[in-house]
């Protein structure tokens, strides 16, 4: 038997190993599903901190219960930073960031880097994976010559592929089992093997023909929620304008059974997927000589939406005959998104930043981050502010930025002095209410 059929065959009877490499929103998950399916796995972290909490069965992210962690490790789980035993497993899948640099072009320093320390362990009958998303041709122009260079004959005793990340944290109907997961090789015989491997832990596999296919496909699926959510923001300045509620405007409109997919406005884009993954589209068109100005234009709208929610929140303290600088503003949710616990790219700390440049003094208050995280473009030696009626009252303005299911919005309505509603959460405008 060859090693493509030793390594499916390993697969098939859930006897391989498996290590999946940056135990993060992505990472951790994945690894817990194949554990769940009956693998014995391997996770990789350069953070010492997480990878102590995962040896004691903890958890580091609000929406995956510590008890689920604690059953991997009774199954086998195990969690390093000594990439020396990536030569332990059978199939290695990268999950480690892929941002922008300060002048909007793809960072792949997380994924070669990555790549960097496990070459020294790889070796024939392995399959590697990457998950993170990137520009078409990551696969076979970065990762493929590297392996070729280390003597390894991908497609032949050595397998590589794509099969790009679809997580939704804080989503209840979909998950890393029933998520559909699109899986690309560099050969069919990469497809074969990654095939074998995905689809004893995933429901439903959706084979692509060719690794670049696959790169783009991800980056469509999130270019068009950007593009969308930049029209949005686009028509709520507009709708604001004419006096016009946009959320009553979105929900008409949604009544059209065909046709029309509803999205909604907010304060900016976050997370680790809309802000960024367009712009790698838009790095490899420029070479090859293409402008694409549908990617670049939501951008610029969706970029200064945080600008926007300051523009609002200072007229309205200008109103009240109060300058924005030196008052005292609170900031309703840090998190990118509801529910979460997540606050990369979040925008809440981007107006926190406008807020602080202006001369105000910025706060936040949310029941999923009690402390300001290490972030790298935002520092803030705060932790959340506990709601009551006399903290709302001693701000000079709130600024609704993500709308947590935990806060309670008639009592934060009832004793702020302004309020500012990014997220459309309050049905309509008051004395003490803007809409943003």
């Amino acid at each position: 038997m060859n090693h493509a059929g030793r390594l499916i065959e390993r697969f098939r009877t859930r006897r391989a190993v498996v290590g999946v490499v940056g135990l993060g929103y992505v990472g951790l998950p994945l690894t817990l599903r194949f554990s769940e399916a009956g693998f014995r796995c391997l996770g990789f972290d350069i953070d010492p901190d997480k990878v102590e909490r995962l040896r004691r069965g903890e958890t580091y992210i609000r929406t995956i219960e510590a008890g689920r962690i604690a059953a991997a490790v009774a199954r086998g789980f195990e969690a390093t930073s000594d990439y020396a035993r990536a030569a332990q497993a059978d199939a290695i899948i990268i999950c480690v960031p892929t941002p922008l640099t300060p002048k909007r072009e793809p960072d792949l320093s997380f994924v070669t880097g990555t790549l960097e320390f496990l070459l020294p362990q790889l070796r024939p009958g392995q399959l590697l994976c990457l998950e993170s998303t990137t520009y078409p041709g990551t696969t076979e122009e970065v990762l493929a010559p590297r392996l070729k260079a280390r003597g390894l004959a991908v497609g032949e005793d050595f397998f590589l592929a794509f099969s790009p990340e679809r997580e939704d944290p804080g989503n209840e109907r979909f998950n890393t089992r029933n998520i559909p997961k699109l899986c690309a090789g560099s050969t069919p015989a990469c497809l074969e093997v990654a095939l074998a491997l995905y689809s004893q832990a995933i429901d439903t596999m959706v084979p692509v023909s060719s690794t670049r296919a696959a790169e783009m496909a991800k980056l469509l699926e999130n270019i068009h929620r950007a593009v969308n959510i930049g029209l949005v923001n686009e028509m709520k300045q507009v709708a604001d304008r004419m006096g016009i509620d946009i959320h009553e405007v979105i929900r008409a409109a949604a009544t059209k059974p065909f046709g029309f997919t509803p999205y909604y406005p907010g304060p900016g884009l976050g997370g680790h997927c809309i802000p960024i993954d367009p712009f790698y589209l838009t790095w490899k068109a420029r070479q090859l000589g293409i402008e694409t100005r549908f990617i670049e234009l939501a951008g610029e709208v969706n970029r200064a939406m945080p600008q926007w929610v300051i523009g609002k929140l200072e007229a309205a303290l200008a109103a009240r005959g109060k300058s924005i600088a030196q008052s005292r503003v609170l900031v309703l949710g840090l998190a990118y998104k509801k529910n979460v616990d997540d606050v990369r790219e979040s925008p809440a700390a981007q107006i926190m930043e406008l807020l602080r440049a202006r001369g105000a003094a910025p706060a936040y208050s949310d029941p999923h981050v009690p402390q300001f995280p290490k972030m790298r473009e935002h520092r803030f030696d705060l932790r959340s502010v506990t709601l009551d009626a006399r903290t709302l009252a001693s701000f000079d303005g709130v600024v609704l930025v993500t709308d947590h299911d935990a806060f309670d919005y008639a009592f934060i309505r009832q004793h702020a002095r302004l309020l500012v509603d990014t997220r459309g959460r309050y049905p309509a405008a008051g004395p003490n209410l803007i809409k943003a």
